[in-house]
């Protein structure tokens, strides 16, 4: 059971993040769970991330730097954070987030309640770039279940409603069992991996707003680059993660019984069959737009 001992580690991938990153380590460095590590892992900076991040960890015996000799990847640099980490609960952190002072100690309280969870969410605020903040109430409790197919349908609806409700991705975790489940490189490999976190086990919900981040839309080509995937999967980014999913359903030593299998295969083919028609939506309304435009008194060929 966790206590005021138990070793917490947060892991803070980053690439060229001076400007931001003293702001959210000392918001690490503040929470009243004071058992902490901050693993900050720097991704080949080309700024003066690594003056400050030797600096402050020379200030605070807390804080591990690691920096790579050469870019091994967005994705790659957030799971070496979760490898070098020893912590039993792990969490990773934006580069420009903030956390509250009890975002650990409240987590950790939920874990102590109920053995069974791998994971434990908070509400979290989003900034937009234009300094809107905003935030979404999560009341669903699917995701506590021990039904691994009704938590992975669960998952599966709140990936085609808003961001803002929730984020497994930026919640406390224990972390031995969430690094062993294996990721692929690929556009959407949060949301898959969020399906996986789903069928691992139950998850509690903390509705708080307990920490902070920046929100900004990206085309999906601006993110397969950033990943750097080939430009053709941005054509297809649902169509892969839909198959992604089955395979994983397919091949994964999940104990499911036959008949939950089925579940997970019919919940997984609505979330797909539900963002085709999405997709199918926007581009028809696009096509349109371009005819009126071409149809405009005065335009010509």
């Amino acid at each position: 059971m966790p206590g005021p001992d138990t070793l917490v580690s947060i892991g803070l991938p980053v690439r060229n993040g001076a400007a931001r990153l003293e702001g959210v380590i000392r918001s690490v460095l503040a929470q009243d769970h004071e058992n902490i590590e901050v693993v900050v892992c720097d991704n080949a900076s080309t700024d003066g991330t690594e003056e400050l991040c030797r600096r402050m960890a020379r200030s605070d015996g807390r804080i591990v730097y690691h920096r790579h000799p050469r870019d091994i990847g967005l994705l790659g640099n957030f799971m070496y954070a979760g490898r070098r980490a020893r912590g039993e609960f792990f969490r990773w952190v934006g580069d420009d987030d903030r956390l509250e002072p009890h975002c650990v100690s409240r987590s950790l309280r939920a874990f102590a309640e109920d053995e069974r969870l791998i994971l434990v969410t908070t509400q979290l605020s989003y900034t937009d770039p234009d300094g809107t903040v905003r935030t979404g109430v999560y009341e669903g409790t699917g995701l506590r279940s021990d039904d691994p197919v009704e938590r992975f349908a669960e998952m599966l609806r709140m990936l085609n409603e808003s961001h803002l409700l929730i984020d497994p991705l930026y919640g406390l975790m224990r972390r031995a069992p969430v690094m062993a489940i294996p990721r692929r490189n690929m556009l959407r490999e949060d949301e898959v991996f969020a399906t996986k976190l789903a069928l691992a086990g139950p998850w509690a919900h903390v509705p708080e707003v307990l920490a902070h981040r920046h929100w900004k839309h990206e085309r999906t080509g601006t993110v397969g680059r950033r990943l750097g995937v080939p430009g053709w999967q941005a054509h297809f980014a649902t169509t892969l993660q839909y198959l992604e999913i089955l395979r994983w359903l397919r091949d994964a030593d999940l104990g499911l019984t036959g008949e939950q299998l089925g579940r997970a295969r019919v919940a997984a083919h609505r979330m797909y069959a539900r963002r085709q028609r999405r997709v199918a939506s926007r581009r028809g309304r696009r096509l349109v737009r371009m005819a009126t435009g071409a149809l405009r008194p005065g335009r010509t060929s």
